[in-house]
């Protein structure tokens, strides 16, 4: 008997490399670690026979990927069909100049997630996840801020995406000359891009002295 690897997500053939194998993992840390530390995501469905890519807010729950959108909207009624998604998050990490143009890249994290999507109908698990959302924007903020009253939760509707078919691929180093150009009289190397938040900006209704924790 085989002893299972719980820190890594079963290969299908949707996760399966065909080029550049050494790139691509189904490590769930780093499965996990891009997804969390994300900000925007992509969804993709097929919407009335055309596909759409869906740029928004994403979050993870212990194994689950979460979106939310107006409770009856296109995109929700849509995505109570059932029918397969594919959810896409990237992070760029660098910019790699190389000697020549045709081996030019960027260093990056990204993740594939495959499945079908469902709906989150129960009212107190729906409070809980949008809470979740609130704390991956700004840590700590949940407990500070009003929670969803009845009429916002009734108005909002949450799924998850099971992150049980997933992939994580990643590049990172410096550029990868041919022998020949690296005697070229041109700089190369890795520009690091980071993202950075700015200084907090209060809006007018703020009273003086109260600071962003």
């Amino acid at each position: 008997m085989h002893a299972v690897d719980m820190s890594h997500l079963p290969t299908t053939p949707r996760t399966t490399a065909h080029r550049r194998k050494a790139r691509v993992s189904a490590e769930i840390a780093a499965i996990n670690a891009v997804v969390d530390q994300s900000l925007v995501a992509h969804l993709g469905f097929v919407q009335d026979g055309a596909p759409f890519v869906m740029p928004t807010n994403a979050w993870r729950v212990d194994d689950g990927l979460y979106f939310h959108f107006a409770i009856n909207g296109r995109i929700a009624q849509t995505l109570r069909q059932g029918d397969e998604v594919c959810a896409t998050i990237s992070i760029l990490d660098g910019l790699v100049l190389a000697r020549s143009a045709m081996h030019h890249s960027v260093n990056y994290r990204s993740v594939m997630v495959f499945g079908r999507i469902q709906e989150v109908v129960d009212k107190r698990q729906k409070h809980d996840l949008l809470l979740a959302l609130v704390d991956k924007v700004q840590a700590g903020r949940a407990a500070q801020v009003r929670p969803p009253d009845d009429k916002e939760l009734a108005a909002t509707a949450v799924f998850r995406l099971p992150i049980s078919e997933a992939t994580v691929k990643s590049r990172q180093g410096p550029p990868q000359d041919r022998p020949d150009d690296l005697a070229l009289p041109v700089w190369g190397g890795v520009i690091p891009v980071t993202q950075v938040l700015g200084r907090p900006e209060p809006d007018q209704h703020v009273p003086a002295g109260l600071d962003l924790d």
